[in-house]
């Protein structure tokens, strides 16, 4: 198993290839540990046509090959009605729309924790109640106002 942190960014990378070719309902689902899934985490999302599906996952391999990740598996492409990237601790779906309404992984797999992309990148840390939030160690300068004429 990967670091986390780098397990996430691999994530982000996917969804974001997945965001640039316009697709859509994207989701992401955490597979619950004693759940039977081969896999921690799915990255689902929709394309409207075959070509739309194939150039989505075609981005996802582009962008992850260029952070030195390769599938070890790929699904479906030719087909393009659910082309499957299988990338040990995630898969991402690429589904027509018709195929995504009829398998629906989401109902299959509701146990799973549904996330949002903002929940794979780095939160701020919280700060305790009470505490003071840190000061910046940057010097702020004021902002000067416009002359009017």
């Amino acid at each position: 198993m990967k670091k986390k942190t780098e397990l996430k960014r691999q994530i982000n990378a996917a969804i974001q290839a997945c965001l640039d070719k316009k697709a859509e309902e994207l989701s992401i689902l955490e597979m619950e540990k004693g759940s039977g899934a081969f896999t921690d985490y799915f990255v689902l999302c929709s394309g409207t046509n075959p070509r739309q599906v194939q150039a989505i996952a075609d981005e996802v391999e582009l962008r992850l090959k260029g952070a030195g990740l390769r599938p070890t598996h790929v699904e479906g492409y030719n087909q393009a009605e659910w082309v499957l990237l299988d990338y040990v601790d995630f898969v991402v779906h690429v589904f027509s729309e018709k195929a995504r309404k009829f398998y629906d992984l989401e109902r299959l797999w509701k146990t799973a924790k549904r996330l949002q992309p903002s929940d794979l990148t780095s939160a701020p840390k919280k700060i305790a109640p009470g505490k003071p939030a840190p000061r910046s160690r940057t010097k702020t300068k004021p902002k000067k106002k416009a002359k009017k004429k």
